[in-house]
């Protein structure tokens, strides 16, 4: 991706005018690591946060969001907006991540 495409959580952008191209999605299907696993199975035990976890949905989101502005760069968008991210699990052990928005176009 060379361009850099910025990315809104909003409807609209301030003081932006454009018009709407496509729908665009990126998503990432992550298992559980058998090692961070076993480290989280026992700290969940005592609480506090599964630091394991959370680097791996983190690394998740990021690259689901990056295959979304994928899309839109192949669209020649100049920005997305309203982006959403979304989780649910597609068996044991694993979750996917969406993330999807409106590539759009400025005018």
């Amino acid at each position: 991706m060379d361009k850099m495409i910025p990315f809104y959580n909003t409807e609209n952008i301030p003081g932006q005018k454009y018009e709407l191209i496509s729908t665009v999605k990126g998503s990432m299907i992550q298992s559980k690591h058998l090692g961070r696993d076993i480290g989280n199975a026992l700290k969940s035990i005592v609480g506090g946060e599964l630091r394991g976890y959370s680097e791996m949905l983190n690394e998740a989101r990021a690259m689901a969001t990056k295959r979304m502005m994928q899309e839109a760069a192949g669209l020649n968008a100049d920005a997305v907006v309203n982006i959403r991210y979304t989780t649910s699990a597609v068996m044991q052990g694993a979750a996917e991540i969406l993330v999807y928005g409106t590539a759009v176009k400025f005018v």
